[in-house]
């Protein structure tokens, strides 16, 4: 090939790059522009020449790059076809740099004289060449180039251009083969065999020549004369401390200690070079980080001596003296997390076998972690929680007097980290600086800070298990303070009320540290100090000072609440303070605002958040005493009786909720009657305004006929004034007080634990044929008087979803079926605004109430239903007729119900029903309702999903006005949790539960695909219920079931399918194996299976457990249908002598069986072309290396370790023993 036809080819090249690179250049030239680019690297047959030129130092940067991008395609596509005579030319022409008998040597005489000066050179230009050479030393090192390293020590002896490279080249190439591992197998095993065999070497020229460049660089940065030649020396130095970072993760950790530990002592000293410091900060942070045998650690402790803790403080104290400047802030950091690893290492050595002993220079240490513990930056301060943590809990270091000392200092810093301040849109707080470094909102802000506060409160009670008085003392006098401080509103007012706190205001958030601090301290201090040493008289002073504090201030109010709760054990030492606490409490259920009463004329006045917060907050209080202390309550149970009489006398005084939670508290203490007959009179009096109400005929026309629903709770009204006027909020509210009542009754009303006593209060009414005793609730007869209008309702609420019905509503309310905005941003995960959650009204408009009316009453009428079983037992599950009643009530109209319905009625009514019902109703009860719901879930999910997957295959334009993008994610996420509510429930059904599994809801909106299980093999265990059985017994619930589960596999939800694949489908499955399946059937199973591999297989976790599936279906099934090999045919780019390997070995039984593992990954192979691939890798074109003869030669197994490896169950161990 001609000169001229290079220097041609080579211009039409530049032009091209230019194109593509030039902003100006139109759309259509730029694509040509590439094609052409693409074309020449692809096809061209005089790459190596064209590379060659255009990587001359005489060219443009981004012409270089290409070049050089030019040389790099041809090594990673070229380089096994490569024929000599190109290598011989690449090897003479690249500028005659250096004579050699090799590729490799033109590309060393590039880096030799081909670069520019080390300050000039882009750094692009720079990692492409590091790339290239990588490149070749992955294809031909050691085998082929066993001078490599050897050349490299050649090459940085040339200037410090060439050793920079050098070190790009070595930290790329550990990269690539023990980070990464981008390359085979066999030749990963070479080269870091032999990176390891010389890494005494590596080591020591990474040393060496951070050293030399370090020393070099102090001298003469002080010299104006020789800036230039400094900086080039610090770059150097830069470069070695990065390629360390690369090798100090993985090797031998005696490299890293070696000769008194030198290396580290040369990075301590690095600490206080303020260009060099973060990559010294990193390579130790690394170093003290590592794991391994506890006695190779053993010398890390030399960074707890007098030098090295010298310059690591130092370095701290004077970066942080430098003001807030981004490159220190991030050194603080590094140096922070360098701490935290010491400590980590001192609890691991401490205690052990390894002799270490408590170093003499800890008190120092603690200091200055205390130091980074009380640092004006938030995150800091929550990167030293953890390791807190661990010394508090430490089994030697909890004794040491040092840390012990520390305790109250800890504390008294946890008191000022607890105060929400630092938010990155505010000036308010020396943390905001920092927050803007580390946080992008005030909302990533809040979230930080929620983690981080609750951390705090773990470690605070570790700290409070070994000084629970301290802790205790600090809270009371924080408490006093804040009880006499005067209220500081700030600069922004609360639209509560004028002079009231916001969430930001300097008051509230001292008050609502302090509440945590003490919540915290004062629970820990019940629990570790024993029943005499408790501060009774200090506790109960302190609570005397809650109880006479007076505010207005509903946030303030609500810490006051929290304090009265965390100091209410004293008063089990002292019982004559419980009707001072109730008055307080009752008091705060009936809390307003004085500028809310002008509203109290309407049903809902429109309470702000932190009002409504208050009142809560107080009921939640006082049946969280009547739970927790019913004994102590039960005495003074007329008095609160007639309180809460007196306050339900009052229709408007109180939301539905509330009332309810106050009689909830009231049938909490009854359960202490342990009197069946006077509990039961009880609860008939306390009902008997509900009883009243939900029988009356007019309740009764409402309940069952949807159009009287609709008018009576006035959704079919046109509003002119949406905000105050609202004329039947007074019929919703009495619909509303009914189904809360009947809900807490059936929630809170129980036998007594202890069998003695509900023997003889007349609880027990026999026993089971199991021997298991049968109880009755004393609420059972009151609340089955009122079923069939529960049923009604649930029926008629369904029926709203009708288009007639929806038609009807009224302009004002057409959306009121709709979900909450809360709702729809909680399932998006879209943060709500920090200030309007507390600010803003509850329900801004009468829409707003009507929608969170039908929300809640949906809710609630299936939590009754959900409860009712566990409640009543045996006098629900023989409810004549029950199945079908359920079925014509819940079950109607399902095809119109929207999915965010759907998922509350499956989670809090078909799932506690169906795992709290025995045995002996799943023939009459659960079946005959499960049956026609599994088959209708399933129907509804396939086209939902098909619908779904058109919309991705289509992707049609015109369609999007109709239905935003927005609309679309809603739509499609509510169809992913309702597939793992569904997949959940048929879980529960059917496989044995394992552990606690079952008890979390799936119903976590968040983004928890994130969350991968690493469990991919289901335990042998996982077998089939009672329920399980008795459900795949009837043909047509097992089809459904069957077909349900294998399904799911290809719809788009990761962590549904992992969810199935691992706990579902193969016990369903074994079910039916004894049976005769139709091959067709058994052909889809499997082709599922593999269809959920080609969408799923891009996920480590999914794709184990698919193939562990797929695995067993074959081996299984294989045997008896000859089907699954054909379907195994069809899989693409699969090797067909291999298949028939694995087949024969699988269908002969006289052949020796192979280890499990061995056939796994056997079979893995062969299916291979249908696993999926991440979108980035799909059009990836294929690097291939080879493999190169191999350095160490395999060893043949002996004959004992043959018989043992091929004989797994043990039958021919005989041999070992033959004469």
């Amino acid at each position: 090939m001609s000169a001229e036809q290079v220097s041609s080819l080579c211009e039409q090249l530049v032009k091209a790059v230019t194109v593509i690179m030039d902003p100006a250049s139109t759309q259509r030239y730029r694509l040509e522009a590439l094609k052409f680019c693409e074309e020449f690297k692809e096809k061209c047959p005089i790459c190596v020449p064209c590379g060659l030129k255009l990587a001359e130092k005489t060219q443009t940067a981004i012409v270089r790059h290409f070049g050089l991008q030019i040389l790099e395609h041809v090594v990673k596509y070229r380089w096994n076809n490569m024929p000599r005579l190109e290598k011989v030319y690449l090897k003479n022409n690249v500028m005659s740099l250096i004579s050699s008998v090799s590729a490799f040597w033109s590309l060393m005489g590039l880096i030799s004289s081909g670069t520019q000066s080390i300050l000039e050179e882009e750094s692009h230009i720079k990692d492409v060449l590091s790339r290239i050479v990588v490149e070749m030393i992955k294809r031909e090192w050691p085998q082929h180039w066993p001078d490599m390293l050897k050349e490299l020590d050649t090459l940085s002896k040339q200037g410090e251009t060439q050793t920079e490279l050098v070190m790009f080249i070595l930290l790329r190439l550990a990269e690539d083969v023990v980070t990464f591992q981008t390359l085979p197998t066999q030749r990963r095993r070479d080269i870091q065999q032999t990176l390891t065999q010389n890494m005494e070497k590596i080591f020591s020229f990474l040393l060496i020549t951070l050293q030399q460049n370090v020393n070099k660089y102090r001298r003469m940065k002080t010299d104006l004369a020789q800036q230039p030649k400094a900086q080039a020396n610090c770059r150097v130095g830069i470069a070695a401390l990065n390629t360390l970072a690369g090798y100090i993760d993985w090797v031998a950790l005696s490299h890293i200690t070696a000769d008194n530990c030198k290396l580290l002592e040369m990075l301590c000293l690095l600490l206080n070079e303020p260009e060099l410091q973060i990559g010294a900060a990193e390579c130790l942070l690394i170093a003290v980080s590592r794991k391994g045998k506890l006695e190779d650690r053993k010398p890390l402790m030399v960074l707890f001596g007098d030098v090295a803790m010298h310059y690591i403080l130092s370095a701290a104290q004077t970066a942080d003296g430098e003001g807030l400047v981004e490159k220190h802030y991030v050194f603080l950091k590094r140096l922070c997390q360098v701490l935290c690893a010491l400590g980590s290492q001192l609890c691991a050595l401490l205690g052990s076998d390894s002799e270490v002993e408590t170093p003499t220079n800890f008190g120092k240490y603690l200091d200055s972690f205390l130091a980074f513990t009380t640092h004006p930056s938030q995150f800091l301060r929550s990167s030293t929680q953890i390791t807190w943590g661990a010394l508090f809990r430490h089994e030697v270091l909890s004794r040491d007097p040092l840390l012990l000392a520390m305790i109250p200092k800890y504390l008294r810093a946890s008191m000022t980290n607890l105060v929400k301040v630092g938010f990155p849109s505010k000036t308010d707080s020396p943390s905001c600086e920092y927050s803007r470094f580390d946080f992008d909102s005030d909302e990533d802000f809040n979230a930080f800070f929620n983690s981080f506060r609750a951390q705090q409160g773990e470690v605070m009670r570790m700290a409070c298990r070994l000084d629970s008085r301290t802790g205790f003392q600090m809270a009371g006098e924080w408490l006093k303070y804040q009880l006499t401080a005067p209220v500081d509103t700030g600069p922004m007012n609360s639209k509560t009320g004028e002079g009231l706190c916001s969430i930001f205001s300097p008051s509230f958030v001292q008050w609502d540290a302090m509440t945590f601090f003490s919540e915290s301290v004062i629970s820990q201090m019940f629990r570790t100090l024993d029943k005499e040493e408790i501060p009774v008289n200090d506790g109960i002073d302190l609570l005397q000072l809650v109880l006479n504090f007076e505010t207005k201030d509903p946030l303030i109010l609500s810490c006051v609440l929290t304090n009265v709760s965390a100091l209410f054990p004293f008063v089990t030492y002292r019982p004559e303070y419980l009707p001072q606490v109730l008055s307080k409490l009752f008091a705060s259920v009936t809390f307003e605002v004085v500028e809310e009463s002008k509203f109290v004329v309407s049903v809902q006045a429109p309470r702000t958040r932190a009002v409504k917060n208050v009142r809560r907050h107080a009921c939640s209080s006082i049946i969280k005493m009547c739970r927790d202390y019913p004994q102590l309550v039960l005495p003074n149970f007329e008095m609160l009786y007639n309180h809460v009489k007196q306050l339900l006398s009052n229709e408007l005084l109180l939301t539905q909720m509330e009332k309810c939670a106050l009689m909830e508290a009231l049938v909490l203490i009854s359960n202490q009657f342990k009197d069946y007959e006077r509990q039961k009179a009880f609860l008939e009096e306390l009902m008997a305004p509900v009883a009243g109400l939900w029988l009356s005929a007019e309740m009764q026309r409402v309940l069952s006929d949807p159009e009287a629903f609709i008018s009576y709770v006035g959704a079919d009204n046109k509003i002119a004034d949406p905000v105050m006027e609202d004329p039947s909020g007074l019929n919703r509210s009495r619909i509303s007080f009914c189904v809360y009542t009947i809900l807490g009754v059936v929630k809170r009303a129980r036998w007594p634990a202890a069998m003695e006593e509900a023997k003889a209060g007349g609880f027990l009414v026999g026993y089971l044929p199991s021997g298991s005793p049968i109880f009755r609730n004393p609420c059972t007869e009151q609340v089955l008087k009122l079923f069939d209008n529960l049923l009604a309702l649930i029926r008629t609420h369904n029926n709203l979803y009708m288009p007639e019905m929806v038609a009807k509503l009224g302009e004002t309310f057409a959306k009121a079926l709709d979900m909450l905005e809360v709702e729809k941003n909680a399932i998006l995960g879209l943060p709500q605004p920090l200030l309007e959650l507390y600010d803003s009204p509850v329900y801004k408009t009468v829409l707003e109430r009507m929608q969170g009316f039908f929300c809640t009453l949906y809710d609630n009428c299936f939590h009754i239903l959900g409860n009712a079983g566990p409640s009543m037992q045996q006098d629900f599950y023989t409810v004549e007729g029950l199945a079908s009643q359920l079925i014509s009530s819940a079950f109607i109209n399902l095809n119109n119900i929207p999915d965010y319905r759907l998922r509350p009625m499956l989670r809090v009514f078909v799932k506690p029903m169906v795992l709290s019902c025995p045995p002996e109703y799943y023939e009459t009860l659960v079946c005959p309702m499960l049956g026609p719901l599994f088959t209708y879930l399933h129907m509804r999910l396939s086209q939902k999903w098909e619908v779904i997957n058109q919309r991705s295959i289509l992707c049609e334009d015109d369609a999007a006005d109709d239905n935003p993008e927005s609309q679309e994610m809603l739509e499609e996420q509510l169809v992913r949790l309702l597939t793992r509510e569904v997949m959940d429930l048929i879980t529960v059904c059917c496989v044995a539960k394992r552990g606690a599994e079952h008890n979390s809801s799936v119903a976590v909106d968040g983004d928890d695909d994130e969350a991968m299980a690493t469990d991919v093999t289901p335990p042998a265990s996982a077998e089939l219920t009672e329920l399980g059985k008795c459900l795949m017994k009837q043909e047509d619930v097992c089809t459904a079931l069957m077909i349900t589960a294998y399904a799911s596999l290809s719809w788009k939800d990761t962590l549904s399918c992992q969810r199935t694949t691992t706990q579902l489908c193969w016990p369903l499955l074994k079910q039916v194996l004894p049976g005769n399946l139709l091959p067709d059937a058994v052909s889809w199973f499997f082709t599922s299976v593999l269809k959920g591999l080609q969408i799923h297989g891009q996920h480590d976790g999914c794709m184990a457990a698919l193939v562990h599936l797929a695995f067993q279906i074959y081996e299984a099934l294989r045997p008896r249908y000859a089907e699954l090999k054909v379907v195994m045919e069809q899989i693409p780019d699969i090797q067909r002598d291999s298949l028939e390997q694995f087949d024969s070995k699988l269908l002969n039984p006289t052949l020796q069986k192979v280890a499990d593992k061995r056939r796994k990954d056997h079979f893995k192979r062969l299916i291979t072309g249908c696993i999926g691939k991440p979108l980035g890798e799909q059009f990836r074109k294929e690097v291939h290396i080879r493999n190169l003869p191999s350095l160490f030669k395999k060893v043949k197994p002996s004959l004992e370790t043959d018989v043992l490896e091929t004989n797994e169950d043990g039958e021919d161990l005989t041999v070992l023993f033959e004469p």
